[in-house]
């Protein structure tokens, strides 16, 4: 019995339960109550549970002044103009009264469509808020969306949708409305511009005003940024109703964090890359941010120190990467302790890198506010940081800009003797690697492009530029050419010279009419001249043409010019003939002419029996060529073209046609006939080559006997008559009636006889030389029909002679070399 009174009296105790309704009236109750002098942690706020539970587990218990004096007026629904340094704490500013906006309104992602838009100027920063977003508002019922270029679109088009709070930026929102029809932002509740000033300038103003358009005019509107705007132009543009400007750090002595240490080197543009990699060296163990002007210098820069070495990790970050690749990036670099990261502009603003050591400017921002954000990205939450700009000499008007934002900024200078000079491994990386060789000279067009296009004409000036000793120290031994700069120096050079022309007119006009008096060939003003005729206005022009050019010849009648050819300036002479008037027309009733059409131009050509796009071809004597395939031949044709009736006669069109394929059909005969012979004139000269090719050519001595089978083997050994016809071999040093042996006798016979005694050497050698002339003779025929296989030997040719014959042969030749 004591238990059940216990535990009526713990259910008479206990409190009743609220509905979300009663709290979220509470809640809103309680928003116009909020002290910004006592309220200094999140948890005096009137904020819903889950925001609150978000904001603990993600060590959020404190709040910063601009949190502090912007989240109550955003709870109550003022527009808000919000100013603060750089990593104040501006992002939770307004995720806060986003969070608090939806669920009090009772937002669900399955009904409602999109509530909260929050827009910024890079992809970086959008990735940066979605995931603070979902860090703090994970306990809400809320469904978020980062619509950013480079993502999917397909994936993000079926599912806006359902997206309760969209992180984006400019481009691909501004896609979505125009060709999504999922996007639905009718209810919108909250418009947020991080970064408002660069969302609102003129890289974004035109897609930003169209975005504008699409959305309703009910709607709370929050401003964040640095450097905030507060142009009239800008805020009338966002429909802004009376909204609370918030600059907290407004009456502070510095415009930049208290824990940055600032300082500026003036150095020669072709020693930066000298420095810099000198630099670097020395601060190994650091992390460093370099920004650059240009995606293309990043990129050179990148490449090379890569192959270079320093000793440390290197990344780029620019724009004409992938998307996937810089979330990649942006996450090593978030992750490192050491490293170097060189970026452009898009990683100047609201990114929050923590424990920057450094951040170096190697070009000049192109205005105070630029510079704000670049070093800002170091000394976050009152933290401690070192910034370096690198100044030209004839950019030091730029300290003047800093100074009025006030901006405290030292001079240092830079030690020689730690200095290292890398020109050599530069030129050196640039010879092995043409590709690297093409990213450098890219780098050096876009780094001049950049200077150029400076609205600061006091501070960047392209003209003071040294373009040969900078492109040295990139590697490259010419500078590549600046062709945007040849055609502006083009321009101003014939903008000087029509100024010239015109100041040459009015000397000209000036000198008729003070000597118009006492110079009887010149000649009064033209508008008051009186011309009766076409003569005397020809008569007039070519005497102010002489006057005219004698200013343009004066003090040129030199030895020099002596040989010089003197052009007439026609353009100069289109102008003389603007200043004289046309004579007085006597006929009134003249009409003026009749502009030219295309109807009158054709009627003209109609008239004159133009064929167009007729072709003809004359030969050598003068002669038309006509071609049979498209002009008629045929008598009939020629009539039938030549007749003038209109329409068309089917009957003799016929009877044309009959002829004409006769026509044809005889041409294709010959066409074939012709193919024909050729095909037999190419075969018999194929076959006559053929043979050819099995005896000598005419530049040979003599046939190739070599092929010739022996005759002794066909006709037997020869005969007497062989024997008498080669038997009155003589001697031309020993007598003439001295007789020789005859072919026929033997061995022995031969051997016996006293008038001729051949030694075996003499006979060796003959017959070696004749070997190897065979031998000569039989390869140069066997490479010439390239039919006989080269490893054959041959034998020696057989004469046909007895061995006494080939004897006396021998000792003739002998003798004959003596």
């Amino acid at each position: 019995m004591q238990d059940k009174k216990k535990k009526l009296q713990f259910y008479k105790k206990k409190k009743p339960l609220i509905s979300e309704d009663d709290k979220i009236q509470r809640l809103t109750g309680a928003y116009n109550d909020i002290d910004v002098s006592k309220v200094t942690l999140f948890k005096d706020l009137p904020l819903s549970e889950y925001t609150k539970k978000g904001l603990s587990e993600n060590k959020y218990y404190k709040m910063t002044e601009i949190q502090r004096q912007t989240i109550a007026f955003s709870l109550q629904g003022c527009d808000i103009l919000g100013a603060a340094k750089t990593g104040s704490g501006k992002t939770l500013a307004f995720l806060i009264p986003a969070l608090e906006r939806l669920y009090c309104k009772k937002w669900s992602r399955d009904l409602d469509n999109v509530g909260i838009l929050i827009i910024t100027p890079t992809r970086e920063l959008a990735y940066q808020i979605f995931e603070t977003l979902r860090k703090v508002g994970v306990h809400h019922n809320f469904s978020a969306g980062l619509i950013i270029g480079g993502k999917d679109l397909k994936f993000e088009r079926k599912r806006m949708d359902q997206c309760s709070i969209v992180i984006c930026t400019p481009g691909r929102l501004l896609q979505h409305m125009d060709e999504n029809p999922l996007f639905d932002c009718t209810n919108l509740q909250m418009l947020v511009l991080d970064e408002a000033d660069r969302c609102l300038d003129l890289g974004f103003q035109q897609t930003l005003n169209s975005i504008i358009e699409n959305l309703p005019p009910q709607r709370q509107t929050l401003l964040f940024s640095a450097t905030q705007t507060t142009s009239v132009k800008d805020l009338a543009r966002l429909s802004l109703k009376n909204p609370k400007f918030i600059s907290v750090h407004e009456k502070e002595q510095h415009s930049t964090p208290e824990g940055l240490r600032q300082s500026y080197v003036v150095c020669e543009l072709h020693e930066k890359l000298n420095m810099l990699w000198s630099f670097i060296k020395s601060h190994l163990k650091m992390k460093i941010l370099i920004f650059m002007s240009s995606c293309k210098q990043v990129k050179y820069i990148y490449e090379l120190f890569c192959r270079l070495r320093p000793g440390t990790s290197l990344l780029a970050l620019y724009g004409s990467l992938h998307q996937m690749r810089r979330m990649k990036i942006y996450d090593e670099f978030h992750r490192k302790e050491r490293v170097i990261l060189f970026a452009t502009d898009i990683a100047a603003r609201g990114l929050d890198f923590p424990a920057v050591n450094w951040v170096v400017q190697m070009d000049c921002p192109e205005n105070a506010n630029e510079y704000i954000h670049r070093a800002g990205r170091t000394a976050r939450f009152n933290k401690k940081g070192e910034s370096l700009l690198v100044l030209l000499p004839s950019e030091k008007p730029f300290l003047e800009q800093l100074e009025q934002k006030k901006i405290p900024i030292k001079e240092i200078q830079i030690n020689t003797n730690k200095m290292t000079s890398i020109q050599r491994s530069v030129e050196a990386a640039l010879a092995r690697d043409a590709n690297l060789k093409e990213t450098a000279q890219r780098a050096f067009v876009a780094y001049v492009k950049s200077v150029f296009l400076m609205k600061n004409k006091e501070v960047f000036n392209v003209h003071a530029l040294d373009t040969n000793a900078y492109a040295r120290s990139l590697g490259l031994a010419m500078p590549p050419r600046i062709r945007f700069l040849q055609r502006i120096k083009k321009e101003s050079s014939d903008q000087s010279e029509e100024v010239k022309v015109e100041c040459l007119l009015a000397d000209a006009r000036a000198k008729t009419e003070v000597e118009s008096e006492d110079d009887s060939k010149a000649f009064s003003k033209a508008d008051e001249f009186q011309l009766d005729s076409d003569v005397n206005k020809r008569k007039l022009r070519q005497d102010l043409t002489k006057e005219v050019y004698k200013f343009y010849d004066s003090g040129s009648e030199s030895d020099e010019d002596f040989m010089s050819i003197k052009r007439r300036n026609h353009e100069l002479e289109d102008e003389i003939e603007k200043l004289v008037p046309d004579p007085p027309s006597n006929d009134q009733s003249s009409k003026k002419k009749k502009p030219i059409t295309k109807a009158s131009l054709a009627k003209k050509i109609l008239h004159k029996k133009i064929i167009p796009n007729k072709k003809i071809v004359f030969d050598d004597d003068g002669q038309v060529i006509t071609n049979p395939a498209r002009e008629r031949v045929t008598e009939a044709g020629l009539e039938y073209e030549a007749s003038n009736e209109g329409g068309l006669n089917i009957d003799q069109a016929v009877a044309v046609m009959k002829e004409e394929d006769l026509v044809d059909k005889k041409l294709f005969r010959d066409k074939i006939r012709a193919k024909r012979l050729k095909e037999k004139a190419k075969a018999k000269k194929a076959e006559v080559e053929e043979v050819d090719d099995f005896g000598e050519s005419e530049s040979d001595d003599g046939p190739d006997l070599s092929t010739l089978p022996d005759p002794d083997k066909l006709y037997g050994p020869k005969g007497d008559s062989d024997e008498d016809e080669n038997s009155d071999y003589s001697n031309d040093d020993d007598d003439s009636d001295r007789k020789y042996p005859e072919s026929g006798s033997s061995d022995e016979e031969s051997n016996d006889s006293d008038d001729i005694h051949i030694s075996a050497k003499d006979l060796e050698e003959f017959y070696g030389s004749q070997k190897r002339k065979l031998e000569a003779a039989t390869s140069k025929n066997m490479k010439r029909r390239k039919k006989v296989d080269p490893n054959v030997e041959f034998e020696p040719m057989d004469t046909g002679l007895s061995l006494t014959e080939d004897e006396e042969l021998a000792l003739k030749f002998l003798r004959s070399k003596r």
